[in-house]
């Protein structure tokens, strides 16, 4: 098999393991506790994690992603007091979609993500003004 072939495997492959364990979690009614206990996690972590993957700055954990995981395609928009990051298509939520009704964006995604951003920049706020779960994108918006 081609390496291009296999790394897009293992991309839909990952997606796929990480969809079946939020259904796992919503199954044993664990999956809001899990999320809490994760983001509490990423935020502690989220400067080592930035480091390792030379992050520098917040919007490089959105373009970082894209890169890493081919999941997601991120778009900035560049504002006056910081940036809107965007995403129409997700391969882990249109899995899970399928899979579940049980939501990881956060667990999987947004969380990790803010770890990062704030990782890089403490003192950013970080607001989810929209996920493509419940809307048509993903809308996350970093000042500082």
């Amino acid at each position: 098999m081609e390496l291009e072939k296999k790394v897009k495997f293992l991309e839909i492959a990952y997606a796929g393991v990480l969809a079946d364990a939020v259904r796992y979690f919503d199954k044993e009614g664990v999956l809001e506790t899990v999320t809490d206990q994760k983001r509490k996690e990423q935020l502690m972590m989220g400067k080592t994690r930035a480091d390792s993957l030379g992050i520098k700055e917040a919007q490089d954990v959105f373009k970082k992603s894209c890169e890493i995981y081919n999941c997601a395609k991120w778009e900035i928009e560049e504002e006056e007091d910081g940036f809107t990051a965007i995403n129409q298509s997700c391969k882990l939520c249109a899995m899970a979609k399928q899979m579940t009704n049980a939501n990881p964006c956060h667990i999987y995604c947004l969380n990790p993500m803010e770890g990062m951003v704030k990782g890089v920049n403490p003192d950013s706020t970080y607001e989810v003004l929209e996920t493509l779960w419940d809307g048509k994108e993903c809308r996350v918006k970093i000042k500082g």
